[in-house]
């Protein structure tokens, strides 16, 4: 795979709560060097990376509700709908893991209803924690995920017991079928990471790594 194509998979991620304004754009340039799909961003940086961004086709991506979830449905809206006013192009939103473990399936689907709605047509990814939820679970939530008009389901927020695998990715890719997005994130760290995720059926791949993977450096960071 050559190098731009494989950049196109990536969304050039820094989500630390430490980041700086000077690498929210450093990270902005990379992603203008590289070709990179978005830069994956939290919500209080979308003006900045939208505005670094313009007159490209790179998308400003936005995390919502993250990285617990726990928020009110309200509260995801309102940043969603902050999000895309300012420049977001997706929408990587973390679902209510705890309803799903509680079998509230209904505030589960209202949740991500009400994302879906705020986003305005944006790109909605439903981060589903895979590392915390039962195979039955997975399933239930991509087929929701998939029903309410979401354009991807994720695997993580690389900030749990772990990222992306590529079972996950696999199962999930079979659960939504071929005309829904899947992205891998967390964990995701060399060009081998990136190709086996790619194989078992990702089509999007979160990482901070994207530099060194596209360059082919050794990445000693877990994230």
């Amino acid at each position: 795979m050559e190098k731009h194509e494989l950049a196109s998979y990536i969304d050039h991620t820094l989500l630390r709560g430490g980041a700086t304004s000077r690498q929210i754009r450093q990270l902005c340039q990379e992603a203008r060097e590289y070709g990179f799909k978005s830069v994956c961003v939290n919500s209080c940086w979308t003006s900045l990376c939208s505005e670094s961004l313009g007159g490209t086709d790179i998308s400003t991506c936005v995390v919502v509700g993250f990285p617990l979830g726990a928020m009110e449905t309200m509260a995801k809206a309102y940043e969603t709908r902050r999000a895309v006013e300012l420049g977001a192009r997706e929408i990587d939103m973390v679902m209510n893991i705890g309803a799903l473990k509680s079998n509230d399936s209904n505030l589960v689907r209202n949740d991500i209803a009400a994302v879906v709605d705020a986003a305005d047509g944006a790109a909605v990814k439903v981060i589903i924690e895979a590392c915390l939820l039962t195979d039955l679970e997975k399933i239930n939530v991509c087929l929701m995920a998939r029903d309410l008009g979401t354009s991807f389901v994720k695997t993580s927020t690389g900030f749990n017991e772990h990222g992306a695998t590529v079972r996950d990715v696999r199962l999930m890719r079979k659960t939504v079928g071929m005309d829904m997005g899947v992205k891998a994130a967390g964990g995701v760290r060399t060009f081998e990471d990136v190709i086996s995720m790619i194989e078992a059926g990702a089509t999007r791949i979160g990482t901070s790594a994207g530099v060194s993977i596209i360059e082919g450096e050794k990445v000693l960071s877990p994230y």
